[in-house]
């Protein structure tokens, strides 16, 4: 099981190095170690290690230090070395290990790191299919909701299943927010038909590239790290990413970004990941002083990107960008593509109960 882990991870971490949902872009990373290798308890300089009983890293693939993650991340090392009362000390990465999601996903592996913010896609490739739930366009209809079933049984189910799957060498400590993502490019639209023709950078999950083909685009594959690039020479016509992530990148000063339209399509969620091996490992005392700093900057970076959207949205308004507000469009005719790829995924995957429980919740 662990062999056959290590080889398809390392196929899906190639792909993944192109899809970078919101993170770097950039060369793959080289395949990945043998799975279930113990989690990184490496020492951190910078955290008085030495009087530590454990050392831990996490990292995100995020460099801006105004990134949500980077908060999260922040708040995780306050409350853990303060609870623990110095015994368990963090290293914090914003992209310093890798801006890669990839490149994350291996040191986890490798024990080079002991938990990682990463998007969920790259599981499909290792015997996962089943998280490509999340990236199911329209999903979700609200903040509220995504919450609502993240943190309720849905959740729970999702995170047993890739517990399961995976041999416990994932585990999903909490799920973060990616914000929503709306569509940027170089005209205004506001429904399906609008975006005919053009080219669009998405992610390289098949139920997304679906949705886009349905409205009659063609889902083209850039580098995130890349597409500030592909933007202003018109390698492609559009892309699509919640308000901070192209802020912070300045995707919306590029003629084929600063029309934007509030499609919402997205309630995107990323997940906090730790092997479970090396966690279950742990002490009781030390799992609990971990879940109590998990909560803590879960609900921390929740928080910043609820904050950050509208915060990055009158940046970008600032900055010239041309916004097409969500209620004036034809969200009904966007919808009306999604549901069927949501019915028909759910009917391939066996998950139809759980399509029906994320559904109810909206209720």
């Amino acid at each position: 099981m662990k062999k056959k882990l290590s080889l398809l991870l390392a196929g899906a971490l190639v792909a993944a190095s192109l899809a970078g949902c919101g993170g770097g872009g950039g060369a793959a990373a080289p395949a990945a170690p043998a799975a279930g290798g113990d989690a990184a308890a490496a020492p951190a300089a910078d955290s008085g290690s030495a009087a530590a009983e454990l050392n831990l890293i996490i990292a995100s693939n995020q460099t801006s230090l105004d990134n949500p993650y980077s908060y999260g991340m922040d708040k995780f090392k306050e409350v853990l070395e303060d609870i623990s009362g110095g015994k368990i000390s963090v290293t914090v990465h914003k992209g310093t290990l890798g801006e890669n999601e990839n490149e994350l996903i291996e040191k986890l592996e490798m024990g080079a790191a002991s938990m990682v913010v990463a998007s969920p896609g790259f599981m499909t490739a290792i015997g996962v299919p089943e998280v490509d739930i999340f990236s199911l366009n329209y999903l979700f209809d609200s903040f509220d909701h995504w919450e609502k079933c993240l943190d309720g049984e849905f959740g729970e189910k999702m995170k047993a299943t890739v517990s399961e799957k995976t041999g416990n060498n994932f585990r999903i400590m909490a799920y973060w927010s990616s914000s929503v993502r709306d569509y940027y490019g170089k005209k205004d639209i506001t429904k399906p038909d609008d975006l005919k023709g053009m080219t669009i950078r998405t992610q390289s999950s098949q139920v997304q590239q679906d949705f886009w083909k349905a409205c009659g685009a063609i889902p083209t594959s850039v580098a995130w790290g890349e597409l500030y690039q592909a933007l202003q020479q018109g390698v492609v016509d559009s892309a699509e990413n919640d308000y901070t992530s192209f802020m912070l990148k300045e995707h919306h000063k590029t003629d084929n970004g600063k029309h934007i339209a509030e499609t919402h399509h997205d309630y995107t969620t990323r997940l906090l990941l730790m092997s479970g091996n090396f966690y279950d490992s742990l002490t009781d005392e030390q799992k609990g002083w971990i879940d109590e700093a998990v909560e803590a900057c879960t609900q921390e970076e929740r928080e910043v990107v609820y904050r950050m959207f509208k915060e990055s949205k009158e940046k970008v308004i600032a900055d010239g960008a041309i916004v097409t507000e969500f209620d004036d469009l034809d969200i009904d005719a966007f919808k009306a593509l999604a549901l069927p790829i949501q019915d028909k995924f759910a009917e391939d995957n066996n998950m139809t109960a759980e399509l029906e429980m994320i559904r109810a919740a909206a209720e």
